[in-house]
Protein backbone atom coordinates (compact mmCIF):
# COMPACT_ATOMS: atom_id res chain seq x y z
CA UNK A 1 0.00 0.00 0.00
CA UNK A 2 1.30 3.41 -0.77
CA UNK A 3 -1.09 5.41 1.96
CA UNK A 4 -0.66 8.11 3.99
CA UNK A 5 -1.11 8.83 7.63
CA UNK A 6 -5.02 9.47 9.05
CA UNK A 7 -6.35 12.12 10.27
CA UNK A 8 -7.54 12.72 13.90
CA UNK A 9 -10.23 10.56 15.32
CA UNK A 10 -12.58 13.37 16.53
CA UNK A 11 -11.98 15.24 13.18
CA UNK A 12 -13.03 11.97 11.26
CA UNK A 13 -16.10 10.88 12.92
CA UNK A 14 -17.69 13.69 12.05
CA UNK A 15 -18.41 13.09 8.74
CA UNK A 16 -17.50 9.37 9.11
CA UNK A 17 -19.63 7.32 12.13
CA UNK A 18 -18.59 4.57 12.02
CA UNK A 19 -21.37 2.62 13.89
CA UNK A 20 -23.98 3.84 11.20
CA UNK A 21 -21.60 3.15 8.56
CA UNK A 22 -21.05 -1.08 9.76
CA UNK A 23 -25.04 -1.21 10.18
CA UNK A 24 -26.00 0.11 6.90
CA UNK A 25 -23.22 -2.49 5.71
CA UNK A 26 -25.34 -5.04 7.46
CA UNK A 27 -23.10 -5.94 10.22
CA UNK A 28 -25.49 -7.55 13.08
CA UNK A 29 -24.68 -9.64 16.69
CA UNK A 30 -23.04 -12.70 15.75
CA UNK A 31 -21.44 -12.05 12.13
CA UNK A 32 -17.54 -12.47 11.64
CA UNK A 33 -16.68 -8.96 10.32
CA UNK A 34 -12.73 -9.15 8.19
CA UNK A 35 -11.28 -5.67 8.79
CA UNK A 36 -8.89 -5.25 5.40
CA UNK A 37 -6.59 -2.53 6.17
CA UNK A 38 -7.58 -2.16 9.83
CA UNK A 39 -4.72 0.35 10.74
CA UNK A 40 -5.62 1.52 14.20
CA UNK A 41 -9.10 0.01 14.60
CA UNK A 42 -11.18 2.72 13.20
CA UNK A 43 -13.90 0.48 11.80
CA UNK A 44 -12.56 -2.73 13.96
CA UNK A 45 -13.29 -1.61 17.40
CA UNK A 46 -16.86 -0.31 17.10
CA UNK A 47 -16.90 -3.61 14.75
CA UNK A 48 -16.06 -5.99 17.84
CA UNK A 49 -18.81 -3.99 19.86
CA UNK A 50 -21.67 -4.67 16.98
CA UNK A 51 -20.77 -8.51 16.56
CA UNK A 52 -20.56 -8.89 20.52
CA UNK A 53 -19.46 -11.80 22.17
CA UNK A 54 -20.96 -14.10 19.69
CA UNK A 55 -18.93 -12.73 16.50
CA UNK A 56 -15.56 -12.25 15.57
CA UNK A 57 -13.52 -9.61 14.11
CA UNK A 58 -10.06 -10.64 12.19
CA UNK A 59 -7.76 -7.75 10.79
CA UNK A 60 -4.96 -7.66 8.77
CA UNK A 61 -2.63 -4.29 7.83
CA UNK A 62 0.80 -3.56 6.72
CA UNK A 63 1.46 -1.24 9.44
CA UNK A 64 3.02 -3.26 12.57
CA UNK A 65 2.28 -0.29 14.72
CA UNK A 66 -1.17 0.80 13.75
CA UNK A 67 -1.70 -3.07 14.71
CA UNK A 68 0.11 -2.76 18.21
CA UNK A 69 -2.33 0.46 18.58
CA UNK A 70 -5.51 -1.58 17.38
CA UNK A 71 -4.42 -4.73 19.97
CA UNK A 72 -3.66 -1.91 23.08
CA UNK A 73 -7.26 -0.24 22.41
CA UNK A 74 -9.61 -3.74 22.12
CA UNK A 75 -7.38 -4.91 25.21
CA UNK A 76 -8.12 -1.60 26.97
CA UNK A 77 -11.48 -1.98 25.90
CA UNK A 78 -12.28 -5.82 27.27
CA UNK A 79 -12.46 -6.62 23.04
CA UNK A 80 -11.41 -10.28 23.20
CA UNK A 81 -13.05 -10.97 19.81
CA UNK A 82 -10.23 -9.19 17.80
CA UNK A 83 -7.50 -10.90 15.94
CA UNK A 84 -5.54 -8.58 14.21
CA UNK A 85 -2.20 -9.59 12.26
CA UNK A 86 0.39 -7.77 10.56
CA UNK A 87 0.13 -8.69 6.82
CA UNK A 88 -0.15 -7.52 3.54
CA UNK A 89 -3.94 -8.56 2.60
CA UNK A 90 -2.90 -8.26 -1.65
CA UNK A 91 -0.47 -11.49 -0.70
CA UNK A 92 -2.07 -13.05 2.23
CA UNK A 93 -5.63 -14.33 3.04
CA UNK A 94 -6.38 -14.18 7.10
CA UNK A 95 -9.28 -16.97 6.96
CA UNK A 96 -10.61 -18.64 4.15
CA UNK A 97 -14.59 -18.86 3.71
CA UNK A 98 -14.72 -17.74 7.46
CA UNK A 99 -16.55 -14.16 6.96
CA UNK A 100 -19.76 -12.73 6.90
CA UNK A 101 -18.27 -9.31 5.82
CA UNK A 102 -15.74 -8.29 4.38
CA UNK A 103 -14.59 -4.63 5.15
CA UNK A 104 -12.17 -1.89 3.00
CA UNK A 105 -12.38 1.52 4.95
CA UNK A 106 -10.71 4.43 3.27
CA UNK A 107 -7.80 1.86 1.51
CA UNK A 108 -8.65 0.29 -1.52
CA UNK A 109 -7.48 2.68 -3.72
CA UNK A 110 -4.19 2.58 -1.34
CA UNK A 111 -3.47 -0.78 -2.65
CA UNK A 112 -0.41 -1.22 -5.43
CA UNK A 113 -2.64 -4.04 -6.79
CA UNK A 114 -6.54 -3.70 -5.77
CA UNK A 115 -7.19 -6.57 -7.78
CA UNK A 116 -5.12 -9.00 -5.45
CA UNK A 117 -6.61 -7.49 -2.62
CA UNK A 118 -10.11 -8.27 -3.89
CA UNK A 119 -9.63 -11.57 -4.65
CA UNK A 120 -8.22 -12.44 -1.46
CA UNK A 121 -11.62 -10.68 -0.03
CA UNK A 122 -13.24 -12.98 -2.00
CA UNK A 123 -11.67 -16.02 -0.59
CA UNK A 124 -12.31 -14.41 3.08
CA UNK A 125 -16.02 -14.37 2.75
CA UNK A 126 -18.36 -17.56 3.12
CA UNK A 127 -20.28 -17.84 0.04
CA UNK A 128 -23.20 -14.77 -0.65
CA UNK A 129 -21.22 -13.05 2.38
CA UNK A 130 -20.97 -9.17 1.57
CA UNK A 131 -18.16 -7.17 0.58
CA UNK A 132 -17.94 -3.40 1.72
CA UNK A 133 -15.90 -0.64 -0.28
CA UNK A 134 -16.37 2.60 1.72
CA UNK A 135 -13.63 5.17 0.21
CA UNK A 136 -13.42 8.87 -1.08
CA UNK A 137 -15.12 10.36 -3.79
CA UNK A 138 -13.05 11.72 -7.08
CA UNK A 139 -13.84 14.95 -6.57
CA UNK A 140 -11.28 18.00 -6.73
CA UNK A 141 -10.78 20.37 -4.10
CA UNK A 142 -11.88 18.38 -1.25
CA UNK A 143 -9.58 18.83 2.06
CA UNK A 144 -8.29 15.92 3.38
CA UNK A 145 -7.85 12.08 2.06
CA UNK A 146 -5.94 11.17 -0.83
CA UNK A 147 -4.68 12.88 -3.51
CA UNK A 148 -7.17 13.35 -6.85
CA UNK A 149 -4.94 11.02 -8.54
CA UNK A 150 -5.37 8.09 -6.31
CA UNK A 151 -8.62 8.43 -6.04
CA UNK A 152 -10.93 5.99 -7.14
CA UNK A 153 -14.44 6.90 -8.97
CA UNK A 154 -17.30 4.73 -8.06
CA UNK A 155 -17.43 3.59 -11.39
CA UNK A 156 -13.87 2.13 -11.49
CA UNK A 157 -14.32 0.86 -7.81
CA UNK A 158 -17.69 -0.54 -9.12
CA UNK A 159 -15.37 -1.93 -12.37
CA UNK A 160 -12.29 -3.50 -9.59
CA UNK A 161 -15.23 -5.34 -7.57
CA UNK A 162 -17.30 -6.49 -9.99
CA UNK A 163 -13.82 -7.98 -12.07
CA UNK A 164 -13.10 -9.93 -8.68
CA UNK A 165 -16.58 -11.83 -9.37
CA UNK A 166 -18.51 -10.12 -7.05
CA UNK A 167 -21.86 -8.91 -7.48
CA UNK A 168 -23.16 -5.04 -6.95
CA UNK A 169 -25.93 -4.75 -4.64
CA UNK A 170 -25.56 -1.13 -3.94
CA UNK A 171 -23.89 2.51 -3.98
CA UNK A 172 -24.53 5.30 -1.34
CA UNK A 173 -23.38 8.49 -0.99
CA UNK A 174 -22.30 9.32 2.71
CA UNK A 175 -21.59 12.56 3.74
CA UNK A 176 -21.52 14.06 0.15
CA UNK A 177 -17.41 12.96 0.42
CA UNK A 178 -17.67 9.03 0.13
CA UNK A 179 -18.84 6.60 -0.94
CA UNK A 180 -20.40 2.68 0.00
CA UNK A 181 -20.48 0.07 -2.26
CA UNK A 182 -21.81 -3.06 -1.12
CA UNK A 183 -21.52 -6.22 -3.24
CA UNK A 184 -22.40 -10.08 -2.73
CA UNK A 185 -19.60 -12.65 -3.22
CA UNK A 186 -20.75 -15.61 -5.10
Amino acid sequence: MHGYKGWPEGDRRKTQDPESILTKAGLRPGMIFADIGCGQGYFAIPAARLVGAGGKVHGIDVDEEAIGVLQEKAAAGGLNNIRAKVGDAEREVICRACADVAFFGICLHDFESPEAALKNARSILKPGGTLVDLDWKKARGDAGGPPYEARFSERKASGLIEGAGFTIRSIEDIEGRYYMILAKAP
